[in-house]
């Protein structure tokens, strides 16, 4: 599936309203259900989610003016590594094994990959 502009923003909406959605749960049902280490997994979670889907956000609408390979992997990279990083912790939140803690570590891999090819894109455009 090729990400364009459209697809970007439509994932970047998607995950910031399940983000809230996840907020809004942990606070409401989880808060003092949880010892504070997994709390600390779910927050953790919820925040990288909702802050790089807002990046997401930005890239996508930064896709509308600049047609970029890199800008398209850039997204994908982000999105994966949202995936991969939030998903983990939500995981280990509801004690998933601790080994998922690898999985964390690669979506945070991905983020930073993601993100170095948006710097990348935003360079190249710049010189253009």
């Amino acid at each position: 599936m090729r990400l364009d502009s459209g697809r970007i923003l439509a994932l970047a909406g998607s995950l910031l309203a399940v983000g809230t959605l996840l907020g809004a749960f942990g606070t409401h049902a989880l808060q003092g259900e949880l010892p504070p280490d997994r709390m600390s997994f779910y927050t953790t979670a919820v925040r990288y989610q909702f802050f790089h889907a807002l990046g997401l956000l930005g890239i996508g609408l930064a896709a509308r003016s600049m047609e970029s390979a890199l800008l398209r992997w850039a997204a994908g990279l982000i999105f994966i590594g949202i995936v991969l990083f939030s998903g983990s912790l939500y995981g280990m939140t509801f004690k998933a094994p601790r080994a998922l803690g690898a999985v964390t570590a690669a979506g945070g891999g991905a983020l930073v990959a993601g993100w170095a090819l948006f710097a990348a894109a935003a360079w190249r455009a710049r010189q253009n």
